[in-house]
């Protein structure tokens, strides 16, 4: 592996035209540098490649010790020191100063301004002053949301970044000391704030924690370590005792590395309380606190000499968000961003470490500097690094972490990104004299050099010292002015330029197919996707650029994975999604190198092709890739050749050469059903009917049905979202529809198809439009009836039918095609459909004008309705359209009526218009809870009739004597005397009386 690329991400270089030699320097926002030098801060603008510009100076209280930017709020903090005491100083509105000597306002945190004077602030530069009861010790400003983190020697406090409206056009920038953070058992040296996760260093220890809101509790809630937590505490404070005892100018003592994350990090010892401190008429945040992390480092004894070998330098955290998205409670956060993912940087002299802290708290890259390292800073796309002489900079993993917690398809054959546990590597160490301070902002890195070299005055300590917790003050001494020195900008160059210096670097490696060309691509790759992640800082127009440049990344990155033989091959899938190419476009970069057999293709290649060719692409291939395509899965997968064969992208493949190889197949051992469908194909492409009708005779219909199963695309492809019917899908519809039907059903019952899928299938197939319902459909809904589909909803399915059904009796409209099964074959095959009444055929006959051509239909819907399996409330809307004033119709409203157990309606309806059908009709129906209607309906009724006469009385009369003989039979003596009419002829009911008082004695 390659450790130095020895590219450029160094572009032009500018001088800062401060007066003094700078002491401390910040910057931030878009164009804001400032440089302390004694008691004075000047602020530059930095708004080109080569245009530093003195933008305005301004005086401070003392000399400033530390000093920090924040873009949110656009204020500059500064711990400064006057006759031995500190202080904490904010400048506000600073943009306004146009000379040293204008007019400042200076106010205290948490004190109300005069009305009068509030308006003077719009045009002048405020200073806010912020009391401790301690001496500051380091400051951190959120990026986010712009609150305000101070170390003191046992304590962190925080003050909340609040505006106080003066107007509706004017607001003041305001903190609020909401939060007092107390630590024990460490003293901070830095710090770092962002969104609520707090970040602490002393000389060897890193503790993170995380600020959580307690909505629930509206009081002050106080973190208190658990016990494990106080016995380690005491523990620690025990050995300290001891330790304080044995140590001597012979003896040092060292305590163990250590590093818990999560919960455990709370056994550390370092006791953490939080003290909320917000006005009661403000609207506070009450807080409880997570442990994060705990690391504690052990100096190397070889590096005891130099005190500053065994210190960590460089806390930071660092964020990356999106903008425009909400957070999860549904508020925006300042500038609309959300966090996405958050990181912590920290570096011993000659090891920089990198931990992921969201969600997981996870180590994700250890940075071995080959110098002594002085400072270091991370971005979202590199690590620089200062030596005494050098600057360097390392390739971060911050995007690839970041992409991962953004998008959850990451990582499968739709979308990919290079490994968190990629190796890290140096673009470039550049060597400059002298380095001994830097800062980072946007594209620039600023650097102080001096010619002459200095030990740092700062925390000049003896060893033994630094490894205990006793000696917490920082001691720092003024520096000594020296000629020499020089404060430069050096602008990065733009993620574009050097993306494109990667690719021409990696072709170098391309030629002899190492992990080193991959390896520099996705070095590439994840520079775009990191500047990419990072819209805010974009010209207008070069975010175009870059996702140019990622398109272009992944097809580089899909050409190595598939041309080299990597365990990690299959990434050519995604990567070449993401890079937008076609199919074809990706043949076209591929190197042909021979036309015979002899050319080895990689698996990389052979995957993306393969998965490429089983999706629905709206794609043809010309007849020449087509055929490149076929050879290369003849010589690397010929398994797969009749599955590619079938793709809707290799519809311009030559049959011939199709052919050629499929017989190739059949001598190599491959035969198959699925070889013989794919020739029989192809011969229907031809025109070739004996070829291909021998093709078919050669399995029987129960194993075509197999192969069809194996390969659906031989009968039905998705082009443009539509479903499309293949050529022998349409053949086949014209000379085997029972073939078809059962090879669309088999899709369906191994879930190759969807319902409505098949659906649309037979209407396009038979060029029907979404209204009309063709026979074809109408048979394939029946097979699923008969199949009993699982995933078939058999109600809806019901509905179809009946619904079709009732639509050609309505419309006295014939089947398109003849129909696959009869009603009988229906009735024999299927449960659902049942067996019709008998009351209901003597209905039928009732009709000698009755049309032949109808009676299937009209016997499968009787049928069905006479099933046990379907809601028959659901089948009345559909019939409306039935009229009953035909024997078809009135056949099915009663059979409806019936089902729905309305049988005296049923009896007034067969009364009216059949009565040769009332008694098989009661016979069948008028049984167990409804033998009553017998005499309580059928025989009144019957008794009106006969006694009105007219056309029917002789269908009357007999029906009588047939419900009398029935009741004879059920009722007593008693009992049917008093069903019977009053106004009768007892000579016309004596017989039936003589039976009924008889029955007993035939018993």
């Amino acid at each position: 592996m390659v450790q130095l690329y020895n590219l450029h991400p160094f572009g032009s270089q500018q001088v800062v035209p401060c007066k003094l030699e700078p002491e401390h320097f910040c910057g931030g926002g878009r164009d804001a540098l400032f440089v302390a030098a004694g008691c004075k801060v000047e602020a530059f603008a930095v708004t080109g490649q080569e245009l530093c510009q003195p933008r305005c100076a301004f005086s401070t209280l003392g000399r400033v010790l530390r000093m920090a930017y924040s873009e949110a709020g656009d204020y500059l903090v500064a711990i400064e020191e006057k006759n031995k005491a500190t202080f904490l100083r904010a400048y506000v509105n600073w943009r306004s100063k146009r000379a040293e000597n204008s007019r400042v306002c200076i106010r205290m945190v948490g004190h109300n301004v005069e009305a009068p004077l509030r308006e003077s602030f719009r045009d002048q530069m405020s200073i806010v002053e912020m009391p401790l009861s301690e001496a500051p010790l380091c400051i951190s400003c959120c990026p986010v949301k712009g609150d305000l983190l101070v170390g003191c020697t046992n304590k962190l406090v925080l003050f909340s970044l609040t505006y106080r409206v003066i107007n509706e056009e004017f607001s003041i920038l305001d903190f609020e000391r909401s939060l007092i953070i107390h630590l024990d058992n460490i003293t901070p040296v830095e710090i770092s704030f962002c969104v609520g996760y707090v970040a602490v260093m002393s000389d060897l220890e890193i503790l993170i924690l995380k600020l959580e809101s307690d909505s629930k509790n509206g009081q002050r809630v106080n973190h208190h370590p658990r016990e494990a937590s106080n016995t380690v505490k005491q523990t620690n404070t025990d050995f300290s005792n001891e330790t304080s005892q044995i140590e001597s100018d012979d003896f040092v003592i060292c305590q163990k590395p250590m590093e818990l994350l999560g919960e455990n990090s709370e056994q550390s010892g370092i006791s953490v309380t939080l003290e909320p401190t917000g006005l009661a008429d403000e609207k506070i945040k009450y807080f409880h606190v997570q442990h994060l992390l705990y690391r504690r480092f052990t100096p190397d004894i070889s590096f005891y000499a130099l005190s500053d070998d065994i210190r960590l330098h460089s806390l930071q955290l660092l964020p990356i968000y999106q903008t425009g998205s909400l957070t999860s409670d549904e508020k925006t956060l300042s500038h609309g961003k959300e966090l996405l993912s958050l990181f912590c940087f920290f570096s011993l002299p000659h090891a920089g470490y990198l931990y992921m802290v969201v969600k997981s708290v996870e180590l994700m890259s250890v940075y071995q500097y080959p110098e002594k390292s002085q400072q270091a800073v991370l971005t979202p796309q590199f690590l620089h690094v200062i030596t005494r002489n050098n600057l360097q900079c390392f390739t971060v993993r911050c995007s690839a972490a970041a992409a991962r917690e953004e998008d959850p398809y990451m990582d499968t054959t739709l979308k990919a990104c290079p490994p968190v546990s990629m190796d890290v590597c140096a673009l470039r160490i550049q060597l400059f004299i002298g380095l001994k301070a830097m800062c980072h902002f946007r594209n620039h890195v600023v650097l102080l050099t001096k010619a002459e070299p200095e030990a740092f005055p700062e925390r000049r300590e003896s060893p033994r010292k630094l490894l205990s917790r006793k000696d917490t003050s920082v001691k720092i001494k003024p520096p000594v002015a020296e000629a020499g020195w020089s404060l430069y900008i050096v602008n990065t160059t733009s993620p574009v330029q050097l993306y494109k210096e990667m690719v021409d670097y990696s072709n170098t490696y391309k030629t002899v197919k190492t992990q080193s060309c991959i390896h520099l691509l996705s070095e590439a790759h994840l520079l775009v996707r990191a500047a990419l992640m990072d819209a805010s800082q974009l010209e207008p127009g070069e975010k175009a650029e870059l996702l140019e440049a990622f398109k272009e990344s992944c097809g580089h990155l899909g050409d190595c994975y598939s041309r080299l033989d990597t365990q990690n091959s299959h990434l050519a899938l995604p990567y070449y999604k993401m890079s937008g190419l076609s199919l074809a476009e990706v043949l076209n970069r591929v190197d042909w190198a021979t036309e015979d057999e002899s050319q080895k293709y990689e698996r990389g290649l052979i995957f993306y092709i393969n998965h490429s060719l089983y999706e629905n692409l709206d794609e043809e291939l010309s007849e020449e890739l087509a055929a490149k395509v076929v050879q290369m899965f003849h010589v690397a997968e010929p398994k797969q050749l009749p599955h590619v064969l079938c793709s809707p992208c290799m519809k311009n493949v030559n049959p011939l050469t199709a052919l050629r190889y499929l017989r190739k197949l059949d001598t190599c051992g491959f035969s198959s059903i699925l070889v013989t469908l794919v020739k029989a194909a192809l011969a229907l492409r031809m025109g070739e009917l004996d070829m291909y009708r021998n093709e078919m005779k050669s399995h029987s219909e129960m194993k075509l049905v197999c192969g069809f199963i194996l390969e659906p695309r031989l009968l039905v492809q998705q082009r443009k979202g539509q479903v499309v019917p293949t050529d022998l899908a349409v053949h086949l519809k014209e000379t085997q529809p029972r073939l078809l039907v059962g090879a669309v059903l088999g899709l369906q019952k191994n879930n190759k198809i969807g319902i409505e899928e098949a659906d649309s299938f037979f209407k396009v197939l038979c060029g029907k439009d979404e209204d009309t319902i063709p026979q074809l459909l109408v048979d394939f809904w029946e097979a699923q009836l008969v199949a009993c589909l699982p995933d078939v909803v058999l109600q809806e399915l019901y509905c179809k039918l009946v619904s079709q059904y009732i639509w050609r009796l309505s419309k006295r409209q014939l089947p398109d095609t003849i129909p696959l099964r009869t009603s009988e074959d229906l009735i024999n095959a299927c449960s659902h459909y049942g067996l019709i009444y008998p009351w209901v055929h003597v209905l039928m006959s009732s009709d000698s004008l009755a049309d032949k051509n109808y009676t299937d239909d009209l016997s499968k819907l009787q049928s069905l309705i006479c099933g046990p399996s379907f809601d028959i409330a659901s089948v009345v809307p559909f019939l409306e359209p039935l009229s009953e004033d035909t024997v078809a119709g009135l056949s099915v409203h009663v059979l409806c009526r019936t089902r729905l157990k309305e049988y005296e309606q049923c009896i007034d309806t067969l009364l009216e218009r059949c009565p040769e059908a009332v008694i098989p009709y009661a016979n069948h129906e008028l049984k167990e809870e409804n033998r009553t209607l017998w005499w309580k309906k059928l025989l009144p009724e019957l008794c009106q009739r006969v006694k009105c006469g007219g056309e029917k009385y002789q269908l009357y009369l007999s029906s009588l004597k047939e419900t009398l003989s029935v009741v004879a039979v059920d009722l007593e003596l008693r009992d049917f005397l008093n069903v019977l009419p009053e106004d009768g002829t007892a000579a016309f009911f004596l017989p039936y009386l003589l039976y009924c008082s008889r029955k007993k004695s035939l018993a």
